[in-house]
């Protein structure tokens, strides 16, 4: 028994015959049969690889051929292991009797570049096909018969540089028939898919071209055969011509005719198949014809469109065709441009937003002739505001830098999608940045706030990324203005920790102290945000540009209130982003130095008669923050008798001190005391019987303005005292209300009191003088200084009134004077008639 061994055949571009027999009908048993699959560099197209095939029953010659169109390519093996090798014209006398073994097969790879496919035509039974190694590690892929003697096989995954060796086995009744081995490699049989997206476009010199889009995922460059045809027939098709372009050049009589055009395309070098013919396309003309007949542009950008007008089978002259927009406004003439005698052209300059009209969302262009007469079809103009501001930022661990950037959804149009694209250059950005021709694609997330949100991980501090937005439509694709950005110019810092804040004591400044974010590692600079603690806060802000101490102290006016204190940096040369604010800290309110003064204090003097002694009690207002500083926590009071004997009590609550006056001649001093120490400076004041006698007021009186104002003014008689200042008391004599008193300047002798004062009730105002000697003899009045009598009894029926008014008819807005000013005093009041009434409603 011998082996007979078969040249490995190089499947062509085309179909082939395949005719493989014994002549002296031998019995043949199969074998496992084997493929070699190499790399790119070793074809197989001219060597041969051994394996077990076929094994033949007697020692016999064995004929294998591999016949094509045009050639035939034939072995014959001999029991001996010899081999003789036929030309086409020797072949002949071998050709096969029997249709049954004669085999038809055509192999491509589609045009998907996914998927190889081997076509079988015979009357013979296919059972399978097989590829793999020579190794025994082959792929088996069934076939399937759609019933008229056709099988197809379906190979996927094959890589498109590879050479494979294939081989078909084919059941003969029952005899199993192997086919010689077949060499391929996939990118030499690959079949295109067909050009897509046929239409007519024009040249800027008014030439009518066919155009189309090449097939997607083609691995080389293409040719193309274009045919067009007068009728539908497939016999009138006349093949024009095989370009390289995706469009040619066609006369405007064809344009003219109704002619149907076609296009298929192969490798433009190399083998390959041709692709399938195209969907035909319709070259007849409408009546109108815009060249483009849709555009999609920016905001700022120019654009033309060219017209071809035939109006009634006739053709319009270009000189006579005149350009309107939307129907409503006639562009210049200056605008056109007499491309040849049958086209016109358009440009439209620096061009603005389109803005939504209903449910268009463009603006429309219409060729007309020259009496102003319109066809119904027009070109449309889509302009969309692409200027869309994209902000990047790093963190503060210089890991990651976050791009942000939102598109006015109203602007857009229906259908879009946007994409962040980028391109990273090795260091820095230039000057001016442009798109480069390659580019990355960014994954972005639209967030609740409305922003696109994109994240690069991990970032290269110094490169320049060059990025913008690609608006893709099915009318065409638009980008934003490139910007570039530097990871390390965007920097946005961690806030600083650890805020403290306090008021000093002694200096009484707000201290702020904070640490450092670790990154970044260059100078920073900082911006402190103090306010009062309150429920509407009035940020005040404070600068620092380098704080090496990491802490700085700041004047503020009010030092005994709660602070409340933030700070964030920057970096100190003005790139990148502020840092968030950090936590608040507040500030405690704690005593920061002794009080500057002891209280304001006056006496009021009760007679004993039971003991048969004077008692006097000192009374004091308590003391303002800005003079505590901040707080008081007792009283000092410091007392010194003519017989020079001193003594001081302490007072922890209240503001009175009552102590009996036995001596001619008694002073008394206050002093405030809180954590830190007492007041240093304080007011004295003496009591001495002798000084009290003493009379300098000459008069006193007393002029209502309105009912929360007195004039107080008073006269002095000469002396020979010299006055530290003056004491005022008042109280209403119609009601038990405490005595109420103010220490005024010795300098004036006019003074205004502000109170709640019922001028048709009793007051008493009096007036001390202050020596330093002691508390001279008061001027004391009861009296209001009235002018005529008719004023008095209109002021009391007036409020009476009033008060009636308000609380009778309390709905109707009507104003009235609550007081009546007296002519005399108020020069404004002179002339005035105040018994008109006057009601607003």
């Amino acid at each position: 028994m011998a082996v007979a061994h078969c040249m490995v055949h190089q499947i062509p571009a085309s179909s082939f015959m395949l005719p493989c027999m014994s002549p002296n009908e031998t019995s043949v048993i199969p074998l496992t049969a084997g493929v070699v699959a190499s790399s790119p560099g070793l074809h197989g197209e001219h060597g041969t690889a051994e394996t077990n095939s076929l094994v033949l029953a007697a020692e016999e010659s064995f004929l294998c051929c591999l016949w094509s169109e045009t050639h035939a390519n034939c072995s014959l093996y001999t029991a001996g292991m010899e081999t003789k090798k036929f030309t086409s014209s020797e072949v002949s006398s071998f050709a096969p009797q029997q249709t049954d073994l004669s085999w038809n097969i055509q192999c491509w790879t589609k045009g998907n570049l996914e998927l190889f496919v081997l076509k079988y035509i015979g009357k013979l039974s296919l059972e399978d096909i097989s590829t793999g190694s020579l190794k025994g590690n082959f792929m088996v892929t069934p076939c399937n018969g759609n019933g008229s003697d056709k099988y197809e096989c379906h190979i996927p995954s094959l890589k498109l540089n590879y050479t494979y060796i294939t081989w078909l086995n084919i059941i003969n009744g029952v005899t199993l028939l192997q086919s010689p081995l077949m060499s391929v490699r996939p990118i030499n049989i690959v079949k295109p898919e067909s050009p897509l997206n046929l239409r007519l476009e024009m040249t800027d010199k008014g030439q009518l071209k066919i155009c189309w889009s090449s097939p997607v995922l083609t691995p080389y460059p293409l040719q193309y055969e274009v045919k067009f045809s007068g009728n539908a027939t497939q016999n009138a098709w006349q093949v024009v011509e095989i370009v390289i372009e995706t469009s040619l050049i066609i006369g405007n009589k064809l344009v003219s005719s109704s002619y149907l055009v076609q296009v298929r395309c192969k490798s433009l070098h190399g083998p390959g198949f041709w692709s399938d013919w195209s969907t035909p396309y319709n070259l007849n003309t409408e009546d109108v014809m815009y060249f483009p007949p849709k555009i999609l542009t920016s905001v700022g950008s120019n654009v033309s469109f060219h017209c071809l007008y035939n109006d009634k089978n006739k053709m319009i002259l270009s000189k006579k065709i005149v350009w309107w927009l939307n129907l409503a406004e006639e562009i210049p003439e200056r605008q056109y441009t007499l491309v040849n005698d049958r086209v016109s052209r358009v440009t439209l300059f620096n061009l603005n937003a389109t803005k939504p009209r209903g449910k268009f969302f463009y603006n429309a262009l219409y060729c007309c002739n020259q009496n102003r007469e319109c066809h119904h079809r027009y070109a449309e103009l889509y302009v969309v505001d692409v200027n869309i501001n994209i902000t990047c930022e790093t963190d503060g661990y210089l890991t990651k830098m976050t791009c942000r950037w939102s598109a006015n959804t109203n602007t857009l149009l229906v259908g879009s999608s946007l994409q962040l694209k980028y391109y990273r250059s090795s260091i820095y950005c230039s000057d001016f940045p442009s798109i480069p021709p390659k580019s990355e694609a960014k994954e972005c997330h639209l967030e609740r706030n409305h922003y696109y949100e994109c994240t690069f991980q991990p970032i290269f501090l110094l490169s320049g990324y060059t990025m913008w937005i690609e608006i893709k439509h099915q009318l065409g694709t638009l980008e934003s203005p490139p910007t570039c950005v530097i990871p390390a110019d965007v920097v946005k810092p961690f806030p600083p920790s650890n805020v403290k804040a306090e008021i000093t004591k002694n200096i009484g400044l707000l201290n702020v102290s904070w640490t450092n974010p670790a990154f970044p590692n260059s100078d920073l600079k900082f911006q402190i945000r103090y306010s009062v603690n309150r429920e509407e806060i009035l940020w005040e802000i404070f600068e620092v540009s380098n704080a090496p101490t990491r802490s700085v102290t700041i004047k503020v006016l009010d030092l005994c209130v709660i602070y409340i204190v933030q700070v964030r940096c920057s970096g100190l040369d003005g790139l990148g982003y502020w840092s968030d604010w950090s936590k608040p800290a507040y500030t405690t309110v704690q005593d920061i130095q002794a009080p500057l003064r002891g209280p304001e204090f006056w006496r009021v003097i009760n007679e004993d008669p039971i003991r048969k002694q004077k008692n006097v009690t000192l009374v004091w207002k308590p003391l303002m923050k800005n003079y505590s500083l901040c707080s008081v926590c007792g009283y000092i009071v410091k007392q010194h008798t003519s017989e020079n004997t001193t003594w001081t009590e302490y007072v922890t609550s209240g503001t009175t001190y009552t102590y009996p006056w036995m001596e001619d001649a008694h002073t008394v001093t206050i002093l405030a005391v809180n954590s830190v120490g007492a007041s240093s400076m304080n007011f004295n004041l003496t009591l001495s019987r002798q000084m009290s006698t003493v009379n300098i007021v000459q008069s006193l009186n007393a002029y209502p303005v309105n009912s929360s104002c007195v004039i107080l003014t008073w006269t002095l008689s000469p002396q020979m005292y010299v006055i530290t200042s003056f004491v005022i008391e008042w109280k209403n004599l119609n009601e038990e209300e405490q005595m109420k008193w103010i220490r005024v300047a010795p300098n004036i002798s006019k003074y205004y009191i502000y109170d709640l004062f019922i001028l048709i009730e009793k007051y008493q105002f009096s007036l001390y003088p202050i020596f330093p000697e002691g508390v001279g003899n008061p001027k004391t009045t009861d009296e209001f200084i009235k002018g005529d009598q008719y004023d008095l009894n209109y002021f009391v029926l007036m409020s009476s009134f009033i008060f009636l008014t308000l609380s009778k008819h309390f709905r109707m807005k009507k104003l009235f004077w609550e007081d009546v000013p007296n002519p005399k005093n108020c020069s404004w009041a002179q002339g005035v008639n105040f018994q008109k009434r006057m009601d607003i409603l």
